[in-house]
């Protein structure tokens, strides 16, 4: 193959992943890539599961063995049987720059005849002539690896096919880099950095994509807002590390009991306020979990309990059309509680009605309540 042909291979699988819009499309369209790059039959990209010590196959492309599917949910094995991922690593390498042709440990060749091993005994197990390795190293640490393999009657691979699999496992760690980057900053756009819950902005654009253009009339959206009472005085008389310890606390509970609701969001919308929303449980379930959260903030070794206000579309509580008018009734519901230092939560529709164009209260009567 010409160096023509390989420059052209390597920016197509360049561009390729540039554009997939996920880490997963981006996996697959390297194993494609390199797959007609190297005239293989066959493709893998895998993951080193550090915490599993697992390798994770993420996708595998072109002519499948029987027990191989596209995407695995759990297709693993145990990185002791291939111990070369480990030793992967380039300690010396810029943690601030992508992986480069010079950085990247080479690939090699194994074949279904040659020395005993679990990778040639897989070839001669799935009726492939041989294979060519290539690790996959992001930022200086193992990441995983690409594999390659060619069906039984093809040519077996050469040292020349392992120089260029190392090139295309270093554009292919590139790519890989670049979405786990772009996906690690859509994470903290949308992630509270004390708790780790949700922030407003994941809270303001799920509850549009529920509540926004046709939604189904039928799938229950329900919010349940909280306070935290006493964040001031704790912050007063033990300083604001404790107060951070007492709302990192409250967000573990809202996580735990948001659990019993499937899918369900838990955030923290600023400052001592909390939210749980939840798409598709009946409002009784929500409202339980509610009662629930109430019960155990008592518990807590610090702070006054919680406030608790909840609304949804599952009780009578009149046409909901926007996330906004949503929180307001939830928003609305949780200040009565506040007023009144309710133990439970107090529901939109139920004990209270008419609170969609109630009036949010002024900023000092929300101080008197917390002063209590």
């Amino acid at each position: 193959m010409s160096d023509e042909v390989h420059l052209g291979a390597v920016v197509a699988l360049a561009q390729a992943m540039a554009v997939a819009p996920t880490l997963p499309a981006a996996a697959a369209r390297a194993a494609a890539g390199a797959r007609r790059a190297l005239g293989g039959d066959f493709a893998a990209v895998s993951r080193w599961d550090r915490a599993g010590g697992l390798l994770r196959v993420l996708v595998n492309d072109g002519d499948l063995a029987p027990g191989e599917v596209p995407f695995p949910a759990d297709e693993s094995y145990p990185v002791h049987d291939f111990p070369e991922i480990t030793e992967s690593s380039q300690p010396g390498s810029d943690r601030d720059s992508p992986p480069s042709v010079v950085s990247a440990p080479p690939a090699w060749v194994e074949h279904a005849g040659g020395a005993v091993s679990d990778r040639s005994a897989a070839l001669h197990r799935r009726g492939r002539t041989s294979c060519v390795v290539a690790p996959l190293v992001l930022d200086g640490r193992a990441w995983g690896e690409l594999y390659v393999a060619r069906g039984a009657g093809g040519a077996e691979f050469a040292a020349a096919d392992a120089e260029f699999a190392t090139v295309l496992a270093a554009v292919a760690a590139a790519g890989i880099a670049q979405h786990e980057r772009l996906a690690e900053v859509r994470r903290l756009a949308f992630t509270d950095p004390l708790t780790g819950l949700g922030n407003r902005r994941a809270v303001d654009e799920r509850l549009a994509e529920v509540l926004g253009g046709r939604r189904d009339e039928s799938v229950v959206v329900s919010l349940v807002v909280c306070d935290v009472n006493g964040l001031k005085g704790v912050n007063d008389r033990y300083g604001h590390a404790a107060g951070d310890r007492l709302l990192e606390r409250f967000g573990s509970l809202l996580s735990r009991c948001g659990a019993a609701l499937p899918g369900s969001l838990a955030a923290r919308l600023g400052g001592d306020e909390f939210c749980l929303l939840a798409v598709g449980p009946p409002a009784d379930e929500v409202v339980r979990a509610a009662a629930e959260l109430c019960a155990r903030a008592v518990e807590l070794t610090i702070g006054e309990g919680v406030a608790c206000g909840v609304a949804s579309t599952g009780d009578p509580i009149g046409r909901v059309r926007s996330g906004r008018r949503l929180l307001r009734l939830a928003d609305a519901a949780q200040y009565r509680a506040k007023a009144a230092r309710a133990t439970g939560p107090v529901v939109a529709g139920r004990e209270i009605a008419a609170l969609a164009d109630a009036p949010r209260p002024p900023s000092g009567d929300r101080r008197r309540f917390r002063r209590r």
